[in-house]
């Protein structure tokens, strides 16, 4: 799979036409550098199909160029309660059983795709969450690099309870925050995590009321907007190695995405 920290829009890619939004159950909006993804089936609390995850791949695809901030959330009553179950009883299977694993693992990957966007480093991707995030609506949130929480959420990592494992990138950033021994507990309990204990154990960088939460979301974009560009993807770049780097490997990293930002403010002054 390609490195996703390094992927940007693809110049050949088409937005998703609002038909094909619309059937995905999303809606998409762009307010200049704002960018907004609608999880849109709240009869069915926001939940997931393939055809949901295949349209999130594209419209990460064709981002509009001036995007800067994405924030993913949901309608109605919940974030998102994870995949359609309706998935598992024939209504709307396609589900690869596992006996082509070369098959399968591309089928899992274009999945993945859906989310993996939205870690890119030209952009910061903000998950307003409230009610329920459960499964799949809790690795969306997980791929998301700042998480506005409600204090009406509940997170619920639920595949080990359906026989299968999180897929969907979640367990990485899931480890990254809470640590391996609580990762695991959450998963093998299958537990609900309330807005209080998730922001203990930082999977909320805000926590907020209900009422609040679009006033909340509204002023950390604007903070983050406040930051030039170039700095702020150099930022998220260097981030994004800081763990699996070594430390002389992280020195060097500063000191090149250094070099570039003082060369580009050296030509930017009269």
């Amino acid at each position: 799979m390609a490195d996703v920290t390094t992927e940007g829009t693809r110049p050949d890619a088409a937005m998703p036409s609002p038909e094909r939004l619309a059937e995905a159950g999303l809606r998409f909006e762009v307010d200049g550098p704002v960018a907004t993804l609608t999880l849109n089936r709240p009869e069915r609390r926001n939940a997931l199909t393939f055809t949901t995850w295949h349209t999130m791949a594209a419209v990460g695809d064709a981002l509009p160029p001036q995007v800067r901030v994405v924030v993913v959330r949901g309608e109605g009553p919940s974030f998102c309660a994870g995949i359609d179950l309706a998935m598992f009883t024939g209504q709307g299977g396609g589900f690869p059983d596992g006996a082509d694993p070369e098959a399968t693992d591309t089928f899992i990957a274009g999945l993945q795709a859906g989310y993996l966007w939205l870690r890119r480093p030209d952009i910061v991707s903000i998950a307003a969450v409230h009610g329920h995030a459960i499964g799949g609506g809790f690795q969306l949130a997980l791929s998301c690099d700042l998480r506005v929480v409600a204090d009406d959420a509940k997170f619920c990592m639920k595949e080990p309870a359906l026989g299968i494992v999180p897929d969907l990138t979640g367990t990485k950033p899931l480890v990254e925050i809470v640590g391996v021994a609580k990762a695991l507990h959450l998963c093998l309990t299958t537990r609900t995590v309330l807005a209080d204990e998730a922001e203990r154990l930082g999977l909320a960088e805000v926590l907020v009321a209900r009422d609040g939460l679009d006033a909340a979301v509204a002023d950390l974009t604007t903070a983050l907007l406040a930051v030039d560009h170039h700095t702020a993807t150099a930022t998220k770049r260097l981030l994004h190695q800081a763990a699996e780097n070594t430390l002389a490997q992280q020195a060097a990293a500063e000191r090149h995405e250094q070099r570039a930002l003082l060369r580009r403010l050296s030509e930017l002054t009269p």
